[in-house]
């Protein structure tokens, strides 16, 4: 685990690293992002660890500066994936940090991961301080919102080979880096069939 404090020419560098992929997504909280810094704590974990698993209230928010996590459930013994995240990514389960109630969903890493986490209780202070940040943050949930609706009417209304195909066109970094049984687990089809849709595309 590596700390984030301002005693070190490393940190300067973790720190103008975190400023630079801040700014794309969430250029509020790059923007203050010295002021509170301190609350940030950078870790370095490995593969296939569980940040927070499904039914546990959620307390933290995590940035990922590099690797690639996942958020999935289980359905009755089966793992359904529901989104990956990558490097400039926030991840968190946001209804159950809002609400204070269980979480629908387990966070998991897929790669090894270098993260800055921040606790609720000092997002939170964030946010109030500086309302910039909550809109931003708003704006986000909305766009996580939204990428779901589409989720779950492709789920509807597409074959599995045409959820492929559209992944491929719309995600292929997550052709290209996540094991098939993972993509096979979020196209909700099996290892064998998205075998079969793979020699046909």
């Amino acid at each position: 685990m590596k700390l984030l404090c301002f005693h070190s020419f490393q940190v300067t560098i973790i720190f103008g690293d975190m400023i630079q992929w801040l700014k794309d997504q969430f250029p509020q909280i790059a923007k203050h992002y010295a002021t509170y810094a301190a609350n940030f704590r950078r870790k370095e974990i490995p593969a296939k660890t569980i940040l927070l698993r499904e039914g546990e209230v959620a307390r933290k928010l995590f940035f990922i500066e590099q690797g690639c996590m996942r958020i999935w459930f289980n359905d009755d013994g089966r793992d359904i994936t529901m989104q990956f995240f990558f490097e400039g990514s926030c991840v968190a389960s946001y209804e159950s940090l809002r609400t204070g109630q269980p979480g629908l969903y387990t966070l998991e890493t897929l790669e090894p991961c270098i993260v800055h986490e921040i606790d609720k209780d000092d997002f939170d202070r964030m946010e109030k301080e500086i309302p910039a940040i909550r809109d931003e943050m708003e704006s986000f949930i909305y766009r996580r919102w939204f990428y779901y609706q589409k989720l779950f009417l492709s789920r509807i209304r597409d074959t599995p080979q045409q959820r492929y195909k559209i992944l491929g066109a719309d995600h292929p970094h997550i052709i290209d880096r996540v094991p098939q049984h993972y993509i096979a687990s979020y196209l909700g089809i099996t290892s064998v069939s998205l075998s079969r849709i793979k020699n046909k595309v």
